[in-house]
């Protein structure tokens, strides 16, 4: 089953978070994406025109995060500069969830702006 078509699940914790290996694995499905030199967050950059646009990203991520139960580490800086950043906090590392958090914010953008690293 595509990530898209999946939804979060609640942790709490009691669960390992991926190894190396498996995010390793999964980055192919979020292109677009970095793995933390640590393995233990994904992150990316986005770039705006203008703030308005970028804010009003910043509010859709958050929408999405919020109906899915899995919230991104957002920074907004230069006015338009959007980084996010996706971890599982409860288990200090990273899950399935982070993947398909960061695979649905890239459906729902897509051609909403542009990148930077």
């Amino acid at each position: 089953m595509k990530l898209t078509e999946q939804h979060c699940v609640p942790c709490e914790g009691g669960m390992s978070p991926l190894t190396r290996e498996e995010a390793e694995v999964r980055m192919s499905e979020v292109p677009g994406w970095e793995l933390a030199a640590d393995a233990g967050s994904i992150s990316r950059g986005y770039v705006h025109t203008d703030f308005v646009s970028a804010l009003a990203f910043v509010n859709a991520v958050g929408n999405l995060a919020e109906r899915e139960g899995h919230h991104p580490d957002i920074h907004l800086t230069g006015y338009k500069r959007v980084t996010l950043v996706l971890a599982t906090h409860a288990i200090g590392g990273l899950s399935q969830n982070d993947f398909i958090l960061a695979a649905k914010i890239d459906v729902r953008e897509e051609g909403y702006y542009t990148e930077f690293n």
